[in-house]
């Protein structure tokens, strides 16, 4: 909306992230008080120390970021569709905080379900199947069935791993804005393949700004917690974004320390439930960040950042190679 009223990329840009970040930001000062308390987690290292704090500040994170998406982007009804299956995350997931009995796996799970299919069907509806595997070289057209099938398991792997992730200060936050960076920068790439490319890029960059307001009350010692109102979402909106850019198969690398953090645990307790071993991964600690602050004796502040160094390495690499392989094909 803001669009109609300056004139220019960069003041359109410079204004979203000062709408994105004030509206967090003063949320948080705003409102935080109301938010429920955080009753620590007993089997986490180092859970008592969440003790006493806010939990669930996704509800200011989530509103923030649909109010300033309302505000600086098309308010199309593809947009509509993803700010609404944003909300039903925060949601189910504030209410999972707040409840005195956790939601039950299966419960979450249908949510989660529910929510992929019609984001990955209102993907494929409005962009079509066609993928890009830039560093190949290739352009696949994927079957309507399949793409919304694997639309699902990218968008369900990337809501939990993203919330197994939430479990440092600092962590989860830092790892969604260098990921959702990368997204920003691989859009830049893909303006002739998809001409609405804009708005897309403007979607990631207030999601960014929301990030960086709601690290500053995050980062080690924190104040705050997103809770799985905040994660569950954050881990949507990556899948959707890696979506939109055309080259969805990124996510692996992009996203790869928060697919290891959360997806070993993932993978380790599905194995255990089925084969009933005791053996299976015994020795490594999920999610990963708990093995490296008990197993290694890392600080809080050493596993951030170590894992924020490691991405942001893999990221700049898939970047330059993605420059390399369609900045002149597709910007030319």
């Amino acid at each position: 909306m803001i669009s109609h009223y300056l004139l220019g990329d960069s003041l359109l840009f410079l204004a979203a992230a000062v709408i994105s970040f004030g509206l967090t930001a003063g949320g948080i000062l705003g409102c935080s008080r109301f938010l429920p308390k955080d009753h620590g987690r007993e089997f986490a290292v180092n859970g008592a120390l969440s003790k006493g704090k806010a939990r669930g500040a996704g509800l200011i994170l989530i509103l923030a970021l649909i109010a300033s998406g309302v505000v600086c982007l098309p308010l199309t009804v593809e947009y509509i569709i993803y700010f609404a299956a944003l909300f039903v995350e925060m949601m189910s997931g504030y209410l999972d905080d707040a409840s005195e009995t956790p939601w039950g796996e299966l419960k979450k799970g249908l949510i989660d379900l529910v929510v992929a299919a019609g984001v990955s069907f209102t993907v494929y509806y409005f962009h079509g199947g066609t993928v890009l595997l830039p560093i190949l070289g290739l352009e696949l057209l994927i079957p309507a069935p399949v793409y919304i099938i694997l639309g699902i398991i990218l968008i369900w792997a990337s809501i939990n791993v993203t919330n197994c992730a939430d479990g440092v200060d600092g962590l989860c936050a830092s790892l969604s804005i260098v990921t959702l960076t990368s997204v920003f920068f691989l859009m830049q790439f893909i303006g002739t393949f998809f001409p609405e490319s804009g708005s897309i890029s403007m979607f990631v960059w207030i999601a960014i700004f929301m990030l960086i307001a709601y690290l500053w009350f995050n980062c080690s010692p924190s104040s705050i917690l997103m809770g799985d109102a905040g994660s569950r979402s954050i881990g949507l909106l990556i899948a959707v974004a890696f979506m939109l850019t055309g080259m969805p198969f990124l996510f692996i690398p992009c996203a790869l320390v928060l697919l290891l953090d959360g997806g070993l645990g993932l993978v380790k307790l599905t194995i255990l439930r089925v084969t009933k071993s005791k053996k299976f991964m015994k020795n490594l600690r999920t999610p990963l960040h708990d093995h490296a602050r008990k197993n290694k004796n890392w600080s809080d502040t050493q596993v951030v950042t170590r894992f924020v160094l490691i991405q942001s390495l893999l990221c700049i690499a898939i970047i330059l190679l993605v420059a390399n392989r369609i900045g002149p094909a597709y910007i030319n």
